[in-house]
């Protein structure tokens, strides 16, 4: 199986357009599958649906994307804010729509530029036509494809933006596997906060799985974790291996920056 997560900044309309709608809560998502010689090759869209409003749903997006679809409304503030996030998280693929509101007009050459501007050279220009769209993820994903491979294989790192209790199961965060692969019954720390727990079970759309790997969308069931050790924007990756008798170091997948005090 194959996932191509994308972020996506455009209106819940178009999205549907091209997946069905999924989970609907500050991100909302959208899924298609298609079975391509015999292996199944899935479309996530991942739209921030309170943004501007909200900054964090944009973040969680585009944290997530591994290719762009950005809708033009209007050449504005907004855009800009939303093309620097976008090329500061080396999303150096996507597709472009420009869908002006009734009445309104956008200068697609004006849209050009500030998309060159931003360093998204590489982004394609498309009418709002949903199956056209679709059709030009899949060939996205099929150009990136040892890339995805490769991730999958990288360590583990993946980024959480729900957590609750369950009754019966305990504490659940759900998030998206960036890199490398989880499974059932691996130890994991939790950033910032440095906690640890064991993966107790996974659920990749809603069904329980042995292992989730590199685009998941993965809700994970974690045995003896705090609850106050997670929170929205939270990192788990597996332990640091500091092992002296059999001479195995292996430093945390991420680098811990600390916060300025300016």
């Amino acid at each position: 199986m194959t996932v191509l997560n994308v972020a996506m900044f455009g209106s819940d309309e178009l999205a549907k357009e091209i997946a069905k709608a999924t989970d609907q809560r500050d991100v909302h998502t959208y899924v298609h599958k298609e079975i391509q010689d015999g292996v199944a090759k899935i479309i996530s869209i991942i739209r921030p649906a309170r943004y501007p409003e909200r900054l964090r749903p944009l973040l969680n997006a585009i944290s997530a994307g591994r290719v762009g679809i950005i809708e033009i409304n209007a050449i504005d503030a907004t855009l800009g804010e939303v093309l620097v996030a976008f090329a500061s998280s080396n999303i150096r693929l996507g597709i472009a729509i420009i869908k002006p509101k009734e009445g309104d007009w956008v200068d697609q050459d004006m849209a050009e530029k500030m998309f060159a501007q931003a360093g998204l050279t590489h982004w394609k220009f498309m009418s709002p036509d949903g199956l056209e769209i679709r059709n030009q993820l899949y060939h996205l994903m099929s150009e990136i494809e040892d890339e995805l491979a490769d991730s999958a294989s990288s360590p583990l790192v993946v980024s959480i933006d729900q957590h609750f209790n369950v009754k019966g199961i305990g504490l659940v965060a759900i998030g998206y596997v960036q890199c490398g692969t989880l499974k059932v019954h691996d130890e994991l720390h939790i950033l910032p906060s440095n906690g640890s727990g064991n993966t107790k079970s996974l659920q990749v759309m809603d069904d329980d799985v042995q292992q989730a790997q590199s685009g998941d969308r993965v809700g994970i069931a974690i045995r003896g974790a705090k609850e106050d050790s997670l929170s929205n924007g939270s990192i788990i990756v597996k332990p640091a291996i500091n092992d002296k008798k059999t001479n195995t170091h292996i430093p945390l997948s991420v680098v811990e920056h600390k916060s300025s005090e300016m």
